[in-house]
């Protein structure tokens, strides 16, 4: 698949419109998921889904699938990008209960769905309280607060590699001890 995504990107470089059509359809619902979690209002959230995909367009040439598989390369962009636009407009991501983040999907589910993402939800929040500080703390503010790695590494006066290195084993611990609960 390597191989397949680096001439999609070369393509997609070169400005071949049916190449920007591909990856728009294969990515845009997961990077607008992501672009709608830093700006609750629908309008935002596509402005910066647009921006992304400038930004995929204007950096596809840089793709290297030795590196990064294409999905991670994608995300990293948005992510990016959308931390980014929460500087320029000088603001932060509201504190908001994590439930809002996991339970994008209820706005299209029934009301028959709400209990189980609560549910879900709740044991989550669990799980994440259950982690060794350090873990709970890079993946608060990572995750729930659009803190930066470099920034929550600067804020807790550690390393950058003992940052991401907590980040990495949180969310190891997180997929082994939730593994159960997502099986809805």
């Amino acid at each position: 698949m390597s191989r397949q995504d680096w001439m999609l990107m070369h393509r997609v470089a070169a400005g071949d419109e049916e190449a920007i059509a591909q990856l728009y359809d294969r990515f845009s619902p997961l990077v607008y998921k992501v672009a709608w979690q830093f700006h609750p209002s629908q309008a935002e959230a596509e402005d910066a889904v647009q921006e992304i995909f400038v930004r995929l367009w204007q950096t596809a040439d840089r793709f290297d699938p030795r590196r990064a598989k294409l999905v991670t390369w994608v995300m990293l962009i948005a992510r990016r990008h959308l931390i980014d636009r929460l500087r320029r407009n000088s603001a932060r991501p509201a504190m908001t209960p994590f439930e809002v983040d996991l339970t994008s999907t209820e706005r299209s589910a029934g009301p028959d769905q709400k209990p189980q993402m609560e549910e879900l939800n709740a044991r989550l929040m669990k799980r994440i309280a259950e982690l060794p500080e350090l873990q709970r703390t890079v993946i608060e503010r990572a995750y729930l607060q659009g803190y930066t790695l470099r920034e929550v590494s600067e804020q807790l006066g550690a390393p950058l590699g003992t940052i991401k290195s907590a980040l990495s084993r949180g969310l190891a611990r997180l997929r082994e001890r939730a593994a159960g609960d997502w099986a809805i």
